[in-house]
């Protein structure tokens, strides 16, 4: 029975939208690390998560190959497929700085977050040079 990536997305809710996510390094060893993830919609849904991890980026520019893995108890889901990023250093669709800082806040709610002070949440952001990866599924399983 096939599983919808909501309904993956959906086991790591209790757990703040934990997910261990893998790239693919240059010497074809996986790279592995713990992410907070969510659901947006653009004209389809595409799981998400901010990051500024050197590491991860890299890899992702080089090898856009992506794995998110959900675990809740013994249930568990994975997700794959071929990261897009968008930030500072990556472009994506024209999106300018103001369309950047909106796309960063989205992922970040709908992962779960909150936060009382916008402001400086947009701050660190700029600082960090945070960039947005945008997974459009290719295969949902578990």
């Amino acid at each position: 029975m096939g599983i919808t990536l909501s309904e993956a997305w959906e086991l790591s809710r209790a757990d703040s939208g934990l997910a261990l996510v893998s790239t693919l390094r240059g010497d074809q060893t996986i790279q592995t690390s713990l992410v907070n993830t969510g659901i947006i919609t653009r004209d389809r849904p595409l799981l998400a998560f901010v990051t500024y991890g050197p590491v991860k980026l890299a890899n992702l520019r080089e090898r856009p190959q992506i794995t998110v893995a959900y675990r809740q108890g013994w249930k568990w889901a994975a997700v794959e497929g071929v990261a897009e990023l968008a930030g500072p250093d990556d472009p994506w669709n024209d999106l300018d700085a103001e369309g950047l800082r909106l796309l960063l806040r989205e992922i970040f709610t709908a992962a779960g977050g909150a936060h009382d002070n916008w402001d400086e949440y947009d701050r660190v952001m700029r600082e960090q040079r945070r960039t947005a990866v945008l997974i459009d599924p290719q295969r949902v399983y578990n």
